[in-house]
Formats: C-alpha cells, sequence, structure tokens
C-alpha cells in the first residue's frame, strides 16, 4: 500500500536503519544520503519516509512531503556550498529510475551539460 514501507524496497531498508547509507540530512519526513554511484562531485539523495513508487504519486497523495523533499533538496545544495546544482527526479525505468521509491538526485559540483541523457 503506498505510503507503508515495502520490505523489498532499498530505500524503504535505508529509512528503517536495516541498510547503512551515509546519512547528510534527516528531518521527520526525509532522509537524505549520498549516492553510492555518484555521477556528479556532489550527488545525494533526498527521500521521503513514506513509501510511494515515484515523485508523481508522492505528490498526488502526500502534497506536503512533496514539499518537503523539495526544500531538504535545497538546504542539501545549501549545505554543500552548491552555488549551481540540478534536482533530478526519474519516473520509470526508461527514465533510468532503478530504485521505485520517490527520489530527488542532487547533483553539482561541476558543470553539468543540457540536454541531459
Amino acid at each position: 500500500m503506498p505510503g507503508d514501507p515495502q520490505a523489498d524496497c532499498l530505500f524503504c531498508k535505508i529509512v528503517a536503519g536495516d541498510v547503512p547509507a551515509t546519512l547528510v540530512r534527516e528531518t521527520e519526513t526525509t532522509v537524505a544520503f549520498r549516492d553510492i554511484n555518484p555521477q556528479a562531485p556532489t550527488h545525494i539523495l533526498v527521500i521521503p519516509r513514506v513509501h510511494h513508487p515515484d515523485a508523481a504519486s508522492l505528490a498526488a497523495a502526500e502534497p506536503a512531503i512533496a514539499a518537503d523533499v523539495l526544500r531538504e533538496a535545497g538546504e542539501v545544495a545549501k549545505e554543500e556550498k552548491l552555488d549551481s546544482y540540478r534536482l533530478v527526479f526519474n519516473t520509470g525505468s526508461g527514465a533510468g529510475q532503478t530504485v521505485f521509491h520517490a527520489h530527488a538526485h542532487v547533483l553539482g559540483g561541476r558543470g553539468l551539460q543540457w540536454p541531459p541523457g
């Protein structure tokens, strides 16, 4: 059920403390941690503590928590001293989503090309 922890979800296991991660921030509703396969010098994931498979379902079901994810992404960028950064939400395997728990990628620390891909 959306919102409930999923036994097979890597990010739910990180939220529960069952899988280690390099945490950078935690709030009542979000957890932020360093990506284990960074695509930029700074690559941090910001996830909601509640399980939703992607950003669209999170925003539809719990818009306040979706806003918390965005706010925390900005706080992460500030703490990491990023003047410029990219915020990415991948939705679906065709877009590169590999963990089906809503999450934002905060990428920075180098020039980022456009278009991405």
